[in-house]
């Protein structure tokens, strides 16, 4: 957790050209504030009635104040790439011309492997220019040698092709490709935004969808390789990354994008480790909250309203491990206030993030001969 201006520069003494695959989805040049939306269960039909927080800024004095933002951090990257490493930069049209001139400036203008156009459908309030409908991601290779899993991507032919196929001898002009084997997919891609996907809505402004992160982990490296996301988010990078065998490293400022995406982490059953820049403070809460322990149950009783939980049964009183944790689910329902420990506790240290976002830590010592402790 920090700048990841300054996480990347203290990454370069170990990782200076170790990253197979890095993608960056900065903010966008929007001049927009993106709130994050805490409810559960509203009706999407009425934003003006969903229950919001503090999300994060995309505020900027003007274009070269982005571009001084942008720059320092794509050398940082370019410097952390391996020599067959490949960047993926997702931007939309508030700013990607501009970016792709800096990534040529770093990679070479000959370096660009694809302008990948991501569309989507969904409402807009446009009515004096055609919908702004898609994002691009600018990919930029290190070397010639990259990494391209051509069949780990590819994807059915469209029905109609088969019948063409099918039905005459003449079709693509005497080349007839391997039906059965499916295609490379296009330079565009339609996948639906997050905002249609139920399943998979954490409520973070801005979170893509694991379809779009999936294909590009599967082309882009192999398992085992180092995938990065310095500007991470909610998370969707690193977890697609657990789920295919990557490691990862990703990084992002606020807390509330480090909480996301270590909360839905926390689902995979994978171990990974916090880190946080000593410069950045947790915004911790002095909120009066009991533990009740019983044997191996840990309980909360009365608590404000969580979105995350967590449990450090053997607390050393320096580095917090999560041993056991529990999510408020993303459509509906309660979050569990009860965990069950494989074994029982001997130092326990609770950590909870309310629906604002913010973090309680409380270290309750469990009662020598004594089941029980409210």
């Amino acid at each position: 957790m920090g700048d990841n201006l300054r996480v990347m520069a203290a990454l370069l003494p170990q990782y200076e050209g170790c990253i197979d695959l890095i993608y960056a989805d900065p903010p966008f040049f929007t001049n927009k504030h993106y709130p994050a939306r805490i409810g559960r269960d509203e009706d999407s039909r009425h934003p003006l009635e969903w229950q919001l927080a503090e999300g994060y800024g995309d505020h900027w004095l003007d274009m070269d104040n982005y571009l001084d933002f942008l720059y320092p951090r794509l050398v940082l990257m370019y410097r952390l790439l391996a020599p067959n490493g490949t960047l993926y930069l997702h931007l939309d049209w508030h700013a990607d011309a501009c970016a792709r001139l800096l990534l040529d400036e770093l990679f070479g203008r000959d370096r660009i492997l694809n302008e990948i156009i991501w569309t989507y459908h969904g409402p807009s309030p446009i009515r004096h220019a055609f919908n702004r409908k898609h994002d691009t991601i600018l990919v930029f290779t290190k070397g010639d040698k990259y990494t391209f899993n051509a069949d780990a991507v590819r994807e059915p032919y469209h029905p109609n092709t088969v019948k063409t196929f099918e039905s005459s001898a003449k079709a693509g002009f005497g080349k007839i490709p391997n039906l059965a084997r499916g295609k490379v997919p296009e330079d565009w891609w339609y996948f639906p935004v997050v905002a249609r996907l139920h399943n998979e809505r954490t409520g973070y402004p801005t979170q893509k969808p694991e379809s779009l992160l999936e294909r590009i982990l599967l082309a882009s490296s192999n398992p085992g390789d180092l995938v990065a996301d310095f500007f991470c988010g909610s998370g969707t990078t690193p977890l697609v990354a657990v789920r295919h065998g990557r490691r990862f490293m990703a990084c992002d400022t606020t807390w509330r994008a480090v909480h996301t995406a270590c909360s839905r982490l926390s689902e995979q059953g994978s171990p990974f480790n916090l880190q946080r820049d000593s410069i950045l403070t947790m915004p911790a809460l002095q909120v009066p909250i009991k533990v009740a322990i019983q044997t191996q149950i840990i309980r909360l009783v009365d608590p404000p309203k969580l979105d995350y939980w967590e449990v450090d049964p053997a607390w050393d009183g320096k580095s917090f491990h999560s041993v056991m944790q529990v999510r408020r689910p993303n459509r509906s329902g309660e979050i569990p206030l009860e965990i069950k420990l494989p074994a029982a506790p001997t130092n326990v240290c609770v950590r909870a993030v309310t629906i604002d976002g913010g973090l309680i830590q409380l270290h309750v010592q469990p009662v020598a001969n004594s089941p029980d402790r409210l």
